[in-house]
This record gives structure tokens, sequence and C-alpha cells, in this order.
């Protein structure tokens, strides 16, 4: 079967950045919704057609992967608002009660990106946020999408979705 609008498509892939340094690496496939929110658009375009056992060699530019850098959702805020065990890399689903920043987007994912004994800086881009990335895919399987699946809007797998 070739991939097509509503099908589940199952890929394996090496991310890279543009010095060749590795991201990410999945051995073990993954199932993804084409058509669905789970893959970026530039991803979900250059696999149209495509069937298993097929490789993909993909350049993606920040504008068309995870953004470019947004220094405006870069948050500096009171340790005291943050729980005791609190370590870099803990995510947050908006800003916690009782931050000062109070101008700062809701319903973005923060991240804690360094820890000082007074302040804590919060960072609501995308980990990947401005990088060029370099990602090659092997489409490891294709198969119909059922209603229920449709209906979702996606297979829970969310490496290749913003927001």
């Amino acid at each position: 079967m070739e991939i097509t609008s509503h099908c589940v498509v199952a890929l394996t892939w090496t991310l890279k950045d543009t010095l060749g340094e590795m991201l990410d690496e999945l051995d073990e496939p993954v199932d993804f919704l084409v058509g669905g929110k789970d893959l970026l658009g530039k991803i979900e375009e250059a696999l149209q057609g495509h069937a298993p056992g097929d490789r993909l060699d993909l350049h993606l530019e920040p504008e068309d992967a995870f953004g470019d850098y947004n220094e405006q959702l870069v948050f500096l805020e009171p340790r005291t608002v943050f729980p005791a065990q609190l370590e870099e890399g803990m995510t947050f689903e908006g800003l916690p009660p009782g931050a000062n920043s109070k101008d700062a987007p809701t319903g973005v994912l923060y991240t804690a990106t360094d820890i000082y004994p007074d302040h804590v800086v919060l960072d609501g881009n995308h980990p990947l946020a401005g990088i060029a990335l370099r990602l090659h895919l092997r489409v490891e399987a294709v198969r119909e999408a059922t209603e229920e699946e449709i209906g979702s809007g996606s297979m829970g797998a969310s490496f290749f979705r913003i927001g």
C-alpha cells in the first residue's frame, strides 16, 4: 500500500542537525497518522506515494520544522513558585501560579532550562526551534486508518507535532 492521506505509517528515523550531530535516532517503528496532526507538513508531503521499505532524506529549514527561535518565549520566574524537586528539562503547561510574567502565552509547554537559587529560566520554544534538520526516514509499514483514528486526528505520536 502506498502512503496517502488518512493512512497510518510506521516510521523509523535518524535526525541530525546541519553539522551532522545526532539529535535523535529511532530503531523501533512509531505509528503516525498521515492527514492528521502527527507530522509536519513537509514530512507528510514528502511521504506521499511511498511504500514500505522506501527511504527518504529530507532537509528541513526551521520554518518547515519547529520554527525560528523566539526570544519572546523565554521568561525569568522566581524560584519560589516552583516545586522543591525541580530539575532542568522539566516541563510545565503554561507558567506556574504566582509567576511574574502575566503576558506570557497560555497553552504553551515551557521547559525549565536553567535553575538558579533565586530564579528559573523557562523557555516556551520547541527544543528544536531555530535548527535546520537532516531527517533520514524509513517507511516500515503502511495501513489504512480506522474511522476512530481519523476522528481523533492522531496516533498519539507527538515528536513531529508543534504545540
